[in-house]
């Protein structure tokens, strides 16, 4: 095969991939970040403690997680069918992939969010902060150079998903190189798209780890912000109590 036949291929496969991933992502962080933070605020010494709630959401959690995806995808065909219309091509793979990469991301997300200085915590908790103020201001902004990482980690499980799901008609990179590399011997083709994959991947990382040392670095030098904040927020109110006094 020339490469005036594979161009087109490769074209409608990257495009086909970079569709079905940034679909997958997106619902993936929309729908992992508040089960990522739920499971720590409703964990032992957690601020919405709720020992139910919490391995009620772990045991789902931990069932997305240790489905392989190969059968998640054979599991959810009639799900996704509804869903699209069809189980078969990137539209439909879009599904499987960010059922599967919610449970996943959230982990992640409760991995980031714990790491968060418990002390900044208790600071606006003294201050009057309530429990959404404290997710806002503190815990995502503190943990945001943690999850810019586990987000990139997210992208690039759901790259391999999608080579994945290639094999049963999901379209992309891995579909073709199932089907011209492995059933039509096209070896160049199949070896094309496995540079292609590993030159993504590897850019992808290279973006996401510069993100989150531009924002650990940037955090370090603004210092405790979201306390800073809240303090300023404070001493109008104080100052006035002083007058009235």
């Amino acid at each position: 095969m020339t490469w005036s036949e594979m161009q087109p291929l490769l074209e409608q496969a990257c495009t086909e991939t970079l569709v079905m991933v940034g679909w997958s992502t997106l619902i993936a962080v929309v729908g992992g970040l508040p089960l990522g933070i739920l499971l720590v605020l409703t964990d032992k010494g957690g601020l919405l403690q709720n020992t139910v709630v919490n391995k009620v959401i772990g045991q789902i959690v931990n069932i997305g997680r240790s489905l392989p995806f190969i059968i998640l995808m054979v599991a959810l065909m009639n799900f996704t069918r509804w869903v699209t219309g069809t189980t078969i091509g990137s539209e439909a793979a879009i599904v499987p992939l960010a059922i599967g990469g919610i449970p996943f991301f959230a982990r992640l997300v409760e991995t980031a969010v714990r790491e968060v200085d418990h002390g900044l915590v208790e600071a606006v908790q003294a201050m009057g902060g309530n429990t959404w103020t404290i997710v806002r201001k503190v815990l995502v902004p503190e943990a945001l150079p943690s999850l810019i990482a586990s987000t990139t980690t997210t992208v690039i499980a759901l790259i391999g998903y999608s080579a994945m799901a290639g094999t049963v008609g999901g379209g992309g990179l891995g579909d073709l190189a199932v089907r011209y590399g492995y059933q039509r011997f096209e070896t160049g083709l199949m070896w094309i798209t496995v540079a292609i994959l590993a030159v993504v991947i590897s850019l992808i990382q290279f973006a996401g780890d510069f993100a989150a040392r531009a924002l650990h670095r940037r955090g370090a030098r603004s210092g405790p912000g979201p306390k800073l904040r809240l303090l300023k927020s404070e001493e109008p109110a104080t100052a006035e109590v002083g007058k009235v006094a």
